[in-house]
């Protein structure tokens, strides 16, 4: 098989459109384009079936009932809904909300949004590895605690929280829990109650869907949640989020939803192995290479490695047939260094080094043989320029020398 370049290696961003979930997509772009909303005749009976369908797709694979899935633009809206939603639905139960650091910014940003409106907002330290533990949410749970917000598996490392352990507390402790599952939804298996989440948010371009569609699961019973509304209008979604619903985009979610459920294990399996694969050839090639993130308590599909003595932002324009990150594609257009390596406790040298490859379904061995040639080489040609890398080869820790001034 011929090698087509560049290589994908940012599906963490973005996933491309399977090709049966375009197929899926396609009649609704035609002769179906009924709206979903219209009661009244059969192109409007034609499109809420397709709706329905979806709908079933979406819950199925969360374990969740049809009834509890809303369709939204994707997961950014669902994860306001979500916060803005319960924050002001129970504020007369307390203002306080729990999250952790490294979140996606549209958590951090909803979070600091409700913060400046008079919420308490307590962010947890994760551990080296990204994680944060039952233990820490339990002691900073509050009688005025409303919400607690974690991510099940981070974006830019990778790192699973143990979501059902900390799900048993929230229950434990009568709190409501939402979960941001983008990065872990079609990754790992995911199912609402055994995790004890009351809320939770995934979306359809992560997943090899449209973008521009996702969903936000709302537990109906024990408890049933209420949210305070973030869209006014025609009271669609069950008065959740009004808007007329994109009919191509959702049947694209749920035909996505569906296809994971049937290949999750052996993708996963997959993933995993060609990931490892990649470190392993990586590490063979180079020294000074870390691993962000925890070793085996992540998605399948991430690998976030700092290159000591090398700039992330040199080396993805070096590699320029092989399509990487140096952290979330949200915040790319920013220089900022990674708030969730900052938060790691990973230093500024090696936070600025970092690079995440992120495989997927359409990625082959082949792949990945060409990109680690490509990283091995690159970083090598960057490292001939690298006064300090030479130092270290030499055995001088260059962080523990006192550079002068004239």
């Amino acid at each position: 098989m011929s090698l087509n370049l560049p290589v994908y290696l940012d599906n963490n961003a973005t996933t491309p459109v399977d090709p049966r979930v375009r197929e899926a997509m396609w009649p609704y772009f035609g002769e179906k384009f009924g709206n979903a909303a219209s009661k009244s005749h059969a192109f409007g009976w034609e499109a809420e079936e397709a709706v329905e369908t979806a709908r079933q797709q979406v819950a199925d694979l969360i374990g969740a009932s049809v009834k509890e899935i809303i369709f939204t633009s994707g997961a950014t809206e669902s994860d306001n809904l979500a916060i803005k939603g319960v924050a002001e639905m129970y504020a007369d139960r307390g203002n306080h909300i729990i999250t952790c650091q490294t979140e996606h910014k549209a958590v951090i940003d909803t979070c600091k949004y409700l913060a400046g409106k008079g919420r308490e907002i307590t962010w947890l330290e994760p551990d080296e590895h990204g994680r944060v533990f039952a233990e820490q949410v339990a002691e900073a749970i509050t009688d005025r605690t409303v919400l607690i917000t974690l991510m099940l598996a981070n974006n830019e490392v990778g790192t699973l929280h143990p979501i059902a352990e900390i799900g048993k507390v929230a229950k434990e402790r009568g709190v409501l829990f939402h979960c941001d599952a983008t990065q872990g939804v079609g990754k790992v298996p995911v199912n609402v109650d055994e995790m004890g989440v009351d809320l939770l948010s995934l979306s359809a371009h992560k997943i090899y869907g449209p973008k521009g569609v996702g969903a936000l699961y709302v537990r109906r019973r024990n408890p049933r949640v209420r949210l305070s509304l973030q869209m006014h209008g025609g009271g669609h979604e069950r008065g959740m989020r009004s808007g007329t619903l994109n009919v191509p985009g959702v049947v694209g979610l749920g035909a996505a939803c569906g296809i994971v459920a049937e290949v999750l294990p052996e993708e996963a399996k997959r993933l995993t192995s060609l990931r490892d694969r990649l470190e392993k050839l990586i590490r063979d090639g180079l020294d000074h290479v870390k691993l962000n993130g925890h070793p085996t308590e992540r998605v399948p599909n991430t690998l976030n490695l700092s290159f000591a003595y090398v700039e992330g932002e040199a080396l993805m324009m070096k590699m320029k047939d092989v399509a990487v990150s140096s952290g979330s594609a949200c915040t790319s257009a920013s220089l900022e260094p990674s708030h969730v390596l900052r938060a790691m406790n990973v230093g500024d040298d090696l936070v600025h080094s970092s690079i995440r490859f992120s495989l997927g379904r359409f990625t082959t061995a082949e792949e990945i043989e060409y990109a680690a040639g490509e990283v091995i080489r690159s970083v090598k040609e960057l490292r001939e320029l690298s006064v300090l890398y030479e130092m270290a080869q030499e055995g001088i820790d260059p962080g523990k020398i006192e550079w002068k001034g004239n």
